[in-house]
């Protein structure tokens, strides 16, 4: 008898057939009705599951007496109660370093966009008002050879780095849980304190892991430490940034600009965020291109292959 997975999302169609080759396949559909509910109901008795984008826990997951795996189509592990699946002996996979260079490229192309008001100026000069000679309020902020502050060194903390030392020969700053000497060596980077990045730096890209310590890590008080003419990127995870707080400091001009693809809830359907021309807002799109996306798919299905077939898998939370 084959082994049941149940897959909680859309995923690569063919990893999407090769999986219904091997096993019997259960998909997860919103028209079906509530997608808790269909969890609960089919992890019952399931082997693996595979997916993204849902909360997985006690409330959605009781059921599952036979459950061995769950294979997260992300790097990101908080929609998961890893307490949880670790009393229960479930083991979780992820999918890290695949998406380092492309998140990185976003990133960087965040950070641009601010700096320049790409999106407001593109949308200034499609409505027509490029009349004359652009003046100061169309002036964007140099990026070349200026301080880029680093919070969280890790792969893509790194990468982000590696963009900005060898690219625009900016000076590095970086702040993490521990000093990352060999890595920061590379690009004659200065370990400094949380503050010291934000006071310091002309542009602070925020790449660290969501947890207890990071939620809230920037809030009003950080953001006052901030310059003027500094921008803000985002690529982390939405709750290690004050939302309102962003807001205020947006909208008084303490910091010149934001560029953000995480938010505090996502969807994000409405906001203040969008009112704001020197806001740049992308959909969650760090990871969201089609090679990219591929192989998050490929390490997904091998991590719950190697799962169900009594293998230890190589990525695993």
């Amino acid at each position: 008898m084959k082994q049941k997975v149940v897959v909680f999302s859309q995923i690569d169609n063919e990893i999407l057939m090769r999986l219904e080759q091997q096993y019997h396949v259960v998909q997860i559909n919103p028209k079906n009705g509530d997608v808790n509910q269909q969890i609960l109901e089919h992890s019952a008795d399931a082997d693996g599951l595979i997916g993204a984008g849902r909360v997985l826990n006690q409330s959605n997951l009781k059921n599952a007496q036979k459950l061995r795996v769950i294979s997260s189509v992300s790097v990101g592990y908080d929609n998961y109660d890893v307490d949880y699946l670790h009393q229960q002996k479930i083991w979780l996979t992820h999918t890290p370093h695949v998406l380092t260079e492309t998140t990185a490229d976003l990133a960087f192309t965040l950070l641009m966009s601010a700096a320049r008001q790409v999106p407001s100026l593109d949308t200034w000069t499609k409505q027509g008002q490029w009349q004359r000679t652009v003046g100061p309020a169309q002036f964007g902020l140099d990026i070349y050879g200026k301080t880029l502050g680093i919070i969280g060194l890790g792969h893509i903390g790194a990468a982000v780095a590696r963009r900005g030392f060898h690219g625009f020969n900016m000076n590095i700053l970086y702040h993490n849980r521990s000093e990352k000497i060999e890595i920061a060596e590379q690009f004659k980077a200065e370990y400094c304190s949380l503050q010291d990045v934000l006071s310091r730096s002309d542009f602070v890209v925020i790449a660290v892991d969501l947890n207890s310590a990071s939620k809230s890590l920037i809030g009003a008080d950080e953001l006052k430490l901030m310059q003027p003419h500094a921008v803000l990127v985002n690529i982390a995870r939405g709750s290690v940034v004050n939302e309102q707080a962003l807001i205020h400091a947006l909208k008084t001009r303490t910091i010149f600009a934001a560029g953000l693809d995480v938010y505090e809830k996502e969807p994000l359907q409405s906001s203040e965020l969008f009112q704001l021309e020197n806001a740049v807002t992308l959909p969650h799109v760090g990871s969201a291109t089609a090679q990219t996306r591929k192989r998050m798919a490929e390490l997904a299905y091998h991590n719950l292959v190697d799962a169900l077939e009594g293998r230890v898998p190589r990525y695993m939370v």
